[in-house]
């Protein structure tokens, strides 16, 4: 498939089969973010994969608690992918002060585009998620302190039953993306 076509067909998946995702189909993900591009090399980086059944639901329940129960329905995913960041590397901190941009953020970023279109070529579908109780995520998997977790990933293979066909159609439609000319200048701000 050429590549345009493969963004084309992402879509943020919130619907999934109750299918087990193959171990080889998730490390293949995991791969494909490691050879991310990061600032300094720095790789800023660590995934852990949830797909125990009863872990999981504990992550569910501590991730989506309170406020953060419109995130609720990660709880069908057969996977639940935690992106832990670390901020350490020097070169990349002093750079981040100096332009007032957050790298490891971007760096993330880039990685985790990588695991969700690799997925999505291997028919798998997913779902970036922001909003989530960072504290009760760290709790359950033991993360410590010093390191955040600016998202999760759910994955699985979508259901793409009738009733499901038509939103994952119009998320496929380019119409629902501003035009091209929006978004594009040449030469200057305009």
């Amino acid at each position: 498939m050429e590549f345009i076509e493969l963004v084309k067909q992402r879509y943020s998946c919130r619907k999934f089969l109750p299918i087990p995702v193959e171990e080889e189909k998730i490390i293949q993900c995991i791969e494909a973010a490691r050879y991310a591009p990061s600032a300094c090399n720095a790789q800023p980086w660590k995934f852990i994969v949830v797909n125990d059944t009863s872990l999981k639901q504990k992550l569910v329940e501590a991730a989506t608690s309170g406020i953060y129960k419109l995130s609720k329905f990660i709880s069908q995913a057969p996977v639940i992918i935690v992106v832990v960041a670390d901020k350490v590397s020097f070169l990349s901190k002093a750079g981040s002060l100096i332009r007032n941009t957050k790298f490891y953020l971007i760096d993330i970023g880039i990685a985790t585009e990588h695991l969700v279109l690799q997925a999505t070529e291997l028919g798998l579908g997913t779902c970036y998620i922001g909003w989530f109780s960072e504290k009760g995520v760290k709790k359950v998997l033991n993360i410590p302190e010093n390191y955040n977790i600016p998202l999760i990933i759910c994955m699985g293979y979508p259901d793409i039953t009738h009733k499901n066909l038509d939103v994952i159609r119009k998320h496929a439609k380019s119409d629902i993306r501003k035009p091209i000319k929006e978004i594009l200048c040449f030469n200057r701000f305009i």
